[in-house]
């Protein structure tokens, strides 16, 4: 069983629309900006009050511009961090049927489970992430979730 999403067959008419003709891979590379996420020290808050505007307005401007951002500085620490990448990937490592059941196998709400943009028209709007979007609900009552990504 695969454990990624369709993206090829869901994204196959729109990629072949939009890069007959290329000569090589570089003019498809081009139509698609490759851009760096914000990165956001969240130590900054508990300095002088400039530091603490400073980075509320980063925090700010990336979740408008971006909707999301990582974080530095947050003093989570690493062994936690290391517990709860491995969970993680154990998640994402099922096959991609068992992830679209998120209400069977995992016990999470319908609906948690997202990847790429299926109704997408244009290169633009491609995303080729696969992701859950978890609400805090069902993180407490989950019996799918180990305790590490609890």
């Amino acid at each position: 069983m695969d454990a990624d999403p369709p993206f090829h067959q869901i994204y196959e008419t729109l990629l072949d629309k939009n890069t007959r003709g290329a000569d090589d891979h570089r003019e498809v590379g081009e139509i698609i900006e490759e851009c760096e996420l914000p990165l956001i020290d969240l130590g900054r808050l508990s300095l002088g009050n400039f530091e603490k505007e400073m980075c509320k307005s980063e925090i700010a401007r990336a979740s408008q511009e971006w909707g999301f951002f990582q974080v530095v500085n947050h003093g989570i620490s690493r062994e936690i961090l290391d517990k709860m990448r491995s969970e993680q990937v154990k998640v994402f490592k099922k096959s991609f049927n068992e992830k679209i059941k998120e209400e069977k196998v995992l016990n999470l709400s319908s609906g948690t489970y997202r990847w790429g943009t299926p109704t997408a028209t244009c290169l633009k709007q491609l995303s080729w992430s696969e992701a859950f979007h978890v609400p805090v609900t069902d993180i407490m009552a989950s019996n799918g979730f180990s305790t590490a990504l609890r």
